[in-house]
């Protein structure tokens, strides 16, 4: 399910497990909320990487941030809901509401800019599925 070394951080860090049914009363009740989607550890190598680096974005939130780690199970239904693409991923919400999303590692800066301007802008839409490069779907043909 997940590796040893996520395994010892979640417990460590005390982070829940979620689902896709109970992510929205975890997300409700904890105001700005991180959401760590991991994707299979053994064919994304950064799980591992984002697994450490989440309780160092919690620790610098200084606790205005929550995370929890969703169930490998639910990780299809949870993709569908919020159009990410690439695993692993941390999907931002406020109070259940979208506040954005950021696929695979980034160097700290990149993370701290991000987040602070996710946080910033506050709730959104959630944006339409976005085809990875090359392989968006053929045109319509013309009638």
């Amino acid at each position: 399910m997940y590796s040893p070394l996520m395994q010892s951080i979640f417990e460590r860090e005390d982070l829940p497990i979620v689902t896709a049914e109970t992510l929205d009363d975890f997300a409700r009740n904890n105001g700005d909320t991180i959401l760590f989607v991991t994707g299979d550890w053994k064919r994304h190598v950064e799980v591992n990487d984002v697994a450490v680096i989440l309780p160092e974005i919690l620790k610098a939130a200084n606790g205005a941030l929550k995370a929890a780690v969703l169930d490998r199970a639910s990780e299809r239904a949870v993709q569908t809901r919020f159009r990410f693409s690439r695993f692993p991923s941390l999907i931002f919400l406020r109070d259940g509401e979208y506040l954005g999303v950021i696929e695979k590692v980034l160097d700290w800066e990149d993370y701290v800019r991000e987040i602070n301007r996710m946080l910033a802008e506050g709730p959104k839409p959630i944006p339409a599925y976005k085809f990875p490069e090359g392989c968006a779907p053929a045109p319509a043909a013309a009638k």
